[in-house]
């Protein structure tokens, strides 16, 4: 069985349910399975899989073995079958010289949906497991995709409820849009005078501070904090890599690189697992916008979150600090390492790992940068030439294909993040098209010039009833929760 530990004390040590269930450990490390070499094993064993479920049943009976294989069939189905538009779940397009995977295609839009869908799911049948009787409130901090697509896949879930805090004014309208209009009775999204970090680090202080906010709650996180939230995104690495197969654009055993648009580093985090399970990865390329902490680091090993915060066209990804980069520090740097630069993080805004961590972490991952203008102009090029419509975010990982050391004979495979819907104005500009000051005019122009398809859940979001309206200061996060908890009970 594979234990789950804490990346700053291995003492901390649970099943994969209790991790599951807890989202975060006490000592406010987070979890991770022991030991890398449990999770080896013959990558056939899921690209020969017949479809997305059957790959997603395959790793998660490896990560999450106390559930049982019956019960995660049960719930793979209870997760994907009928949520998404597209049959691969996870699509994989050919777009001039590259691949374009394309994780957005289900109910909220985004990549989140993939885990969002399953974590529910997850967390729930982790709660009987373990005999807990406590209503789980999720608290969740979201830079624009995560909080839309955690309150689709919670809302109306029996033993549940959750509070989604977000940046008023940091995220694109549609995404606001899409949590303000959210109709479950368990459901609440709340805007903060600030910006991403300000909404994580209030959560990460309500989980150390206040594990349980009132009688008969317990907390747990829809972040990809959560380990239950990391690994369904593993697979899709594996289905890509099953793509290029079919298509014949790779024999079996080929490398390939993938450039993923990271923000909060989980993304990229699934895909150094798959590739420490045995998936034949050469190069993970981080990808960053203008808030470029994270190309620093890996191109240097330091870490400095104390710069000036860029609002973005890419707002997902307008992070300073990259709370899943904690687990590749404990593979790379061990657990005191991992503890004493988190600790330098929290008192200094910064560390600097060694030469030799740095080399460790430069073997496996590449980074780069892109700017808004850079984004705008790929987006603009690919669409005249290809006529194909990316997002925001996927522009800037396309931006990113010719700042790293590509090798010849082995393909890219760039992460879509979002469908262009969600981030119309932006896209609009990119086009050198009028951009309105209404983003539902701005969605019936990009359909009309692009056809490119509105995806079902944005297409209705303008008729819908605003439903949460609160908008409070970081310092009032704690007493917010109170308060939710105790209207809940």
């Amino acid at each position: 069985m594979i234990n789950y530990i804490s990346t700053r004390n291995s003492n901390i040590s649970v099943k994969a349910s209790e991790a599951v269930l807890r989202g975060q450990a006490s000592d406010g490390g987070l979890f991770v399975p022991q030991n890398l070499e449990d999770l080896k094993i013959d990558y056939h064993r899921i690209t020969n899989c017949d479809d997305f479920k059957s790959m997603a049943a395959a790793v998660w009976n490896l990560f999450l073995d106390d559930y049982g294989s019956g019960v995660i069939t049960e719930l793979v189905k209870k997760s994907y079958e009928g949520k998404f538009s597209s049959e691969k779940v996870t699509p994989l397009v050919k777009v001039n010289g590259a691949y374009v995977l394309e994780l957005y295609h289900g109910p909220t839009s985004a990549f989140k949906d993939v885990a969002l869908q399953a974590l529910p799911n997850l967390l729930t049948k982790a709660r009987s497991m373990n005999g807990v009787t406590d209503e789980i409130m999720i608290l969740t901090a979201t830079s624009g995709d995560t909080g839309s697509a955690a309150l689709s896949g919670f809302s109306g879930v029996d033993g549940t409820s959750i509070v989604v805090f977000y940046p008023d004014g940091g995220i694109s309208e549609t995404q606001r849009l899409q949590m303000v209009t959210d109709a479950g009775k368990n459901t609440s999204a709340c805007a903060i005078r600030g910006n991403f970090d300000d909404a994580q680090n209030g959560v990460k202080k309500i989980f150390r501070e206040m594990p349980r906010p009132a009688e008969g709650i317990s907390l747990s996180s829809a972040n990809s904090i959560n380990i239950g939230r990391l690994v369904p995104q593993i697979v899709y690495y594996f289905s890509a890599y099953r793509q290029l197969l079919d298509m014949g654009s790779i024999k079996d055993g080929d490398l390939v690189d993938f450039v993923v648009p990271t923000g909060n580093f989980g993304d990229i985090m699934a895909g150094f697992f798959a590739r420490c399970m045995g998936l034949p990865v050469r190069r993970l390329v981080c990808a960053s916008n203008k808030n470029d902490v994270l190309t620093e680091f890996i191109n240097t090993g330091h870490y400095n979150r104390i710069r000036e915060f860029h609002k973005t066209t890419s707002p997902s990804m307008d992070i300073l600090i990259s709370s899943n980069l904690e687990r590749l520090l404990y593979y790379i740097c061990g657990e005191e390492n991992t503890a004493s630069y988190m600790k330098q993080l929290e008192e200094t805004g910064e560390y600097q790992i060694s030469d030799a961590e740095l080399k460790a972490i430069q073997d496996v991952f590449s980074a780069a940068c892109a700017t808004d203008a850079e984004g705008a102009a790929a987006i603009k090029d690919v669409f005249e030439s290809e006529n194909y419509l990316m997002d925001t975010h996927t522009s800037i990982a396309w931006s990113c294909l010719d700042k790293y050391e590509r090798k010849e004979g082995v393909p890219s495979v760039v992460l879509s993040t979002a469908s262009p819907y969600k981030f119309c104005a932006s896209v609009l500009s990119a086009l050198g098209l009028e951009v309105s000051d209404s983003d539902r005019k701005n969605m019936e122009v990009c359909h009309e010039y692009t056809k490119a398809e509105i995806p079902a859940g944005l297409a209705d979001i303008w008729d819908k009833e605003i439903l949460h309206n609160d908008l409070i200061n970081p310092k009032e996060m704690m007493s917010y929760v109170v308060e939710k908890s105790m209207k809940s009970r």
